[in-house]
């Protein structure tokens, strides 16, 4: 199976399914959402910051020369930053009472996760524009997503499945908020799932474009995968483990670390698997960049 091969699969398969679970979540009844939703979150927390240090920085620095290493330590430092200016600069844009922080606050509890892709911005029952606003922020986020993946499958087969992996433990829960903010906006569930769906298929677009642009440009791939796990981190750190705080007691505690640890233990599995079935595939000499 060729690089572009895997690309448009994973892609695919991560985007549609990551929609399809955050729907059928949403069918559940109301106390089984609110008991749920906090155990993918601390999956997803494990998930990304094993694939960030476990998987994408490690092989970033795999695949440059001593010299540029601190040039990589400093991308992964910019991109924090980065993704933080970004989502200070949608909340100034967005926000304009001085009851914003409290809204802020009221849509972590009710709609998971907000990310720095726009998704901060809540909006009223029947506020249709807020609906496509995102919509919109969601198929830029997901275009992205299709990048870094792109630039993982180029570097390496394994470290592609692993941060295919990464995106969709995180993407669930952030399409879960995603779709009930359609539903607020106006939308109906069938509409709702089906402009959802449309979106994910940006990641699609987003890794089919950077494996030919990014084929041709292999000395950049190492700045992608660092700055992905940038992104990871930030998104695990900065949004995700905040929201894990706002129960304390030790049996809420406990249940937490334990999904963190099952995501850390399904990103390492995932790799072991995927290491042992890259060695079996034919042609491994095709898996290299410029194909």
């Amino acid at each position: 199976m060729t690089i572009l091969l895997f690309i448009i699969l994973f892609t695919a398969i991560g985007g549609i399914l990551s929609v399809l679970a955050a729907s059928v979540f949403l069918l559940l009844p109301e106390r089984h959402r609110q008991s749920v939703l906090p155990h993918g979150i601390s999956f997803a927390i494990g998930a990304l910051l094993t694939g960030a240090f476990c998987g994408l920085i490690p092989h970033a620095f795999e695949e440059v020369a001593v010299e540029d290493m601190s040039m990589l330590s400093a991308t992964i430092l910019a991109g924090i930053l980065l993704f933080f200016v970004l989502e200070k600069l949608l909340i100034w844009r967005h926000c304009h009472t001085e009851t914003c922080e409290a809204h802020g606050e009221e849509s972590h509890a009710d709609h998971s996760h907000d990310h720095d892709h726009g998704h901060s911005h809540r909006t009223e029952p029947g506020h249709r524009p807020a609906g496509v606003f995102i919509i919109l922020g969601d198929s830029i986020h997901n275009f992205v997503d299709g990048v870094l993946i792109a630039a993982a499958f180029l570097t390496d087969v394994q470290l592609g499945i692993v941060t295919s992996l990464a995106v969709a433990a995180h993407e669930i829960p952030q399409e879960v908020g995603d779709f009930a903010i359609l539903l607020h906006s106006g939308y109906t569930r069938s509409k709702a799932l089906l402009y959802n769906i449309l979106a994910s298929l940006s990641t699609v677009v987003g890794g089919v474009l950077a494996y030919f642009s990014l084929g041709d440009l292999h000395h950049v791939l190492p700045y992608f995968l660092t700055l992905a796990a940038s992104s990871f981190i930030y998104i695990a750190v900065a949004d995700l483990i905040p929201s894990l705080h706002r129960k304390t007691d030790i049996k809420t505690s406990l249940q937490q670390i334990g999904f963190i640890l099952a995501g850390v233990v399904l990103i390492l599995t995932m790799q072991g698997i995927a290491h042992r079935f890259e060695g079996k595939i034919d042609g491994n000499s095709e898996h290299q960049v410029g194909i």
